[in-house]
């Protein structure tokens, strides 16, 4: 289940998963946070991690500060897979973290270096020494391909891509061309909007999020993190951080995030377009009634059922 953020991917899965048997294995990258639950959309569960009664895994598990990429994702989500599959359930994938997404139905490639956790650190200081921008530059000058893919504010990538060519003196580009492994075959349901449409419904739920994401990022922001951590890079919280110090007003804030959210959700669709190799179902998402409808009757034209 793919989509731009704000398509009503957590509300088809939970439809579906009650309908087919189903579990959920979530595969977003903001909502694996602790903590920060004002601006990730976290779907509420409760305490055996069942969201209206439907296992929600992979979600609200890890500390802001703890790195996570798409391999620990996959490393992760493939035992589950198994797991729900073991209990003749049905599992479904919901989340808009393209990497997640591939790194679990493509594979990785098998070479690429493990984490440096001292280099990532000193990555992290100079970032919030310098910037986002002044890294970026850097991945420009090492690493041209991977700095056309991988945007400035997306700073856990770039820091990612830095790390790997000091601990390996190779540009993670050389990686992403050798061979993958340990794929998975999914059905991919796609949730499309009219652009501009989504565009207004997320802009209004940037202004519905904003007011409680600074009072949440404020009373975390510095008594319990610097602000520079992993999970503060999600949107909205590095303008609350940045907010917080006074570079700039909650109203700029406020700005940058709708600003960061709309190109967001524009990347998300160009890398859905380009990257996804599965059998790809559209789904419309302006109508609510008629996405549940259309999703199922696909599904049960496919014979996914409890047998499987």
């Amino acid at each position: 289940m793919v989509g731009p953020t704000g398509a009503g991917k957590t509300e088809l899965g939970i439809f579906l998963a009650k309908e087919f048997n189903g579990e959920i294995i979530s595969a977003d990258s903001r909502q694996i946070y602790k903590f920060l639950d004002a601006g990730t959309a976290k779907p509420p569960r409760d305490s055996q991690g069942r969201c209206q009664g439907i296992f929600y895994h992979l979600v609200d598990f890890l500390d802001p500060q703890t790195p996570f990429n798409a391999g620990n994702f996959a490393a992760l989500a493939r035992p589950l897979l198994l797991d729900i599959k073991s209990r003749n359930r049905i599992p479904i994938i919901v989340g808009g973290t393209g990497l997640y997404l591939k790194a679990l139905s493509q594979g990785l490639s098998p070479a690429l270096p493990q984490a440096d956790f001292q280099v990532r650190e000193n990555l992290l200081n100079i970032c919030a020494e310098k910037g986002r921008l002044f890294l970026h530059q850097e991945l420009q000058k090492i690493d041209p391909l991977a700095a056309e893919k991988i945007p400035a504010n997306n700073i856990q990538r770039v820091i990612r891509a830095l790390e790997v060519y000091e601990i390996s003196k190779r540009p993670i580009s050389d990686f992403w061309k050798q061979e993958k492994k340990e794929s998975e075959k999914f059905v991919t349901l796609r949730i499309q909007w009219p652009i501009e449409i989504l565009r207004q419904k997320l802009r209004e739920r940037c202004l519905r999020m904003w007011p409680e994401i600074l009072e949440e990022t404020a009373r975390l922001v510095p008594k319990n993190y610097c602000g520079q951590e992993p999970g503060f890079q999600s949107l909205g919280y590095s303008q609350a951080v940045a907010c917080l110090k006074g570079e700039i007003s909650p109203e700029e804030g406020l700005k940058h995030f709708i600003k960061e959210t709309l190109s967001y959700a524009k990347r998300q669709r160009t890398w859905f377009n380009h990257q996804i190799k599965d059998p790809v179902f559209e789904i419309a998402g302006n109508q609510p009634s008629l996405m549940f409808s259309e999703a199922s009757a696909i599904l049960k034209r496919l014979e996914i059922s409890n047998a499987q």
